[in-house]
């Protein structure tokens, strides 16, 4: 902390004068961005919708409730084809994963100039991308339905997958390893017994994680139609179904919560 002379006596002060200017700017430049950006948003915004807003959500309600229940008939499978749209898309890209991890960690790949940038380079692509536009970019090549469904959960869990399981690798404890090393092993089986073992449980608390999140993702992929419960969700928007929307909406509530439950004890059982 800065102190300084002042007739004599020394005088304390949070900050120099420089980094209180600096702080000042800092402040100044970010309200100066953000009455910049309010601006443009408004310019763009028909406001009379906006203070028309509860007027319209309370007339959706009115119009939602109470929910369609005879039609829970109809959603038994579409909600079976987004859990398997989920799972099978989570096995996928846990299959690809881990070589992926393996060939990214620092400590396993066989080349750190080479491999390891390219192994790198499709954890971030894979990430990057949201699976919503993976759906659709399927769909133009296979075609809707369920399979463009999967397969994007799976690209898109790529990347999240490989990435913790890498850093799972790079954190391991080497003691291990060179004690397995020293006996003679070969590449190979210091991995089987040296380095799986130490990242099973992240492994598996990967997988659990990855899958609830891939529950929540897949009960929308149907909007751009590639299956699940989604595209029973587009339908009734369309037709302004409002009572099978809620019914529609209660139905995707209860499998992600009975999905966060799953994981949840799972993962405790892990731990």
């Amino acid at each position: 902390m800065p102190v300084l002379e002042k007739n004599g006596l020394k005088v304390w002060q949070r900050r120099t004068q420089g980094e209180s200017l600096m702080r000042w700017a800092a402040w100044l430049t970010g309200t100066a961005v953000f009455v910049y950006c309010w601006q443009q948003i408004s310019e763009s915004t028909t406001w009379f919708f906006v203070w028309d807003a509860p007027r319209i959500a309370e007339d959706i309600w009115s119009r939602a409730t109470p929910p369609r229940w005879e039609y829970i008939t109809q959603l038994g499978r579409p909600i079976w084809d987004t859990l398997n749209i989920a799972t099978l898309g989570t096995l996928i890209a846990l299959c690809l994963a881990v070589p992926v991890a393996f060939l990214a960690a620092r400590n396993t790949t066989p080349s750190a100039t080479f491999i390891r940038p390219i192994a790198l380079l499709i954890i971030v692509s894979t990430r990057s991308i949201n699976s919503l536009i993976w759906a659709l970019l399927l769909i133009a090549v296979i075609g809707p339905g369920v399979l463009a469904g999967v397969v994007a959960i799976a690209i898109r869990s790529i990347g999240f997958c490989a990435k913790l399981i890498y850093e799972a690798i790079e954190e391991i404890d080497h003691t291990q390893v060179e004690a397995i090393t020293a006996t003679g092993a070969s590449r190979w089986q210091v991995m089987a017994y040296g380095i799986v073992p130490q990242i099973a449980p992240a492994f598996a608390g990967v997988a659990v994680f990855r899958w609830d999140i891939n529950i929540r993702e897949s009960t929308v992929l149907g909007l751009v139609g590639a299956g699940g419960i989604g595209l029973q969700l587009s339908s009734s928007l369309n037709v302004l179904a409002w009572p099978q929307v809620s019914l529609i909406l209660l139905v995707i509530l209860a499998a992600v919560v009975l999905s966060e439950w799953v994981s949840a004890k799972v993962r405790e059982a892990i731990i």
